[in-house]
């Protein structure tokens, strides 16, 4: 066997060990060996390695099946943090993660305006808020995932976000040069079906698609429990497959776009027209008071939304046939009168087989999904680069 060979043997089976001891630790050596199949002479080896770059500790002594008691390992998830961004079209959400995914601190702020030169400094001025915020650790800030709501390809780069309005903006190339970490840049739907996939709704379905209705719809799809990227990295811009053939005229070129029936500027943009709302604050939040209060006008908005998502869904599902639907980002915030109009299209418009079985939730994470799933991907890009494979 060659040097090359056995070096990818030894990152495999490290990754087996670390996978193991990050599902089901406490664990001993012995039930690792178990549990992975290597013998355990490698198994002992590669703790030792693991344990002396800090991301394995041992803890007391579990029960014992006849011998000497068993050292419980466990994976040290605050070895390192990662920093997970969702850059808005109105807002940024940003999130200080440990290596397990768990939120140690959070912040959201308002965004007034989409040019670079001010979205840039805003993003730098909350990651440095995020770092002085990380407790002491071996490695500190491992890197940064930032999720965008636009068009990305293999490389990183922000090729069109139409709802930004930027094109060809390589937020990549000047975080990294400022804060001396690898960056990743992601769309934000694929940034939440990949939260949503190793920490959410999302864990106990292999096939499912998660939709981000938000200023527009995007769509992460998840097929055999891998992230679906396309050719190119640009799969899943279906808030622009066109549900009227002469509909309005959407940014990207298209007519009749679904994300102008169902996101939520359709829902603030509709309600700024209804009588009630003359004079009132037009915010999702202010909308969510008024249904909360009965405003009729409201409601009916609301399950007219809500259909029109089922619309766009009856296309994902026909398409896909995945197991389960996961909707998130902002519009998850009104899921109590969205799932009626929703569930009553799909069983409406698609043929039984593709609606028997088929789950639809929303997400747990409501808004952060995002955000989590981009600090996952600097987690995986950190392992990875220390020879060691996480998914």
């Amino acid at each position: 066997m060659k040097t090359g060979d056995q070096e990818l043997v030894k990152k495999i089976n490290k990754s087996i060990v670390l996978q193991t001891i990050q599902a089901s630790s406490p664990i001993s050596r012995a039930q690792i060996s178990k549990e992975s199949g290597l013998n355990k002479a490698t198994v002992s080896g590669l703790v030792s390695e693991l344990m002396e770059e800090d991301f394995v500790l041992e803890i007391g002594t579990g029960l014992s099946s006849g011998g000497r008691k068993p050292v419980m390992l466990y994976f040290n998830q605050t070895a390192g943090y990662a920093i997970g961004i969702d850059l808005g079209v109105n807002y940024i959400l940003a999130v200080l993660t440990d290596l397990q995914g768990q939120v140690v601190e959070k912040i959201e702020e308002p965004l007034e305006e989409t040019f670079p030169g001010v979205v840039l400094p805003m993003l730098k001025n909350i990651i440095n808020t995020l770092m002085e915020t990380q407790p002491a650790s071996s490695y500190g800030v491992v890197g940064i995932g930032v999720g965008v709501p636009g068009i990305t390809d293999n490389n990183g780069s922000i090729l069109f976000a139409p709802n930004l309005n930027w094109e060809q903006v390589n937020v990549k190339q000047d975080l990294e040069q400022y804060f001396e970490l690898p960056v990743v840049i992601e769309n934000e739907a694929k940034a939440g079906a990949h939260g949503e996939n190793i920490h959410g709704a999302g864990r106990k379905s292999s096939d499912f698609v998660y939709i981000s209705l938000g200023i527009g719809i995007g769509t992460g799809i998840i097929i055999d429990d891998k992230l679906y990227k396309g050719a190119r990295g640009m799969s899943g811009e279906m808030g622009h497959i066109s549900i009227d053939a002469n509909g309005k005229k959407c940014r990207c070129g298209n007519k009749g776009c679904w994300e102008l029936y169902s996101s939520e500027s359709t829902l603030l943009e509709q309600a700024a027209k209804l009588p009630s709302m003359e004079g009132k604050e037009l915010s999702l939040n202010q909308l969510i008071q008024e249904a909360e209060a009965g405003n009729g006008e409201v409601l009916s908005l609301l399950s007219r939304i809500g259909e029109y998502v089922g619309i766009g869904l009856t296309n994902v599902v026909n398409t896909f046939n995945p197991e389960q639907i996961i909707i998130g980002n902002r519009l998850s915030k009104i899921q109590r009168w969205l799932e009626n109009p929703i569930h009553h299209v799909l069983e409406q418009r698609l043929l039984p087989p593709f609606y028997e079985g088929l789950e639809v939730s929303f997400s747990q994470f409501g808004i952060e999904s995002c955000a989590l799933g981009s600090a996952a991907f600097s987690v995986e890009a950190f392992f990875s680069e220390n020879k060691v494979t996480v998914t």
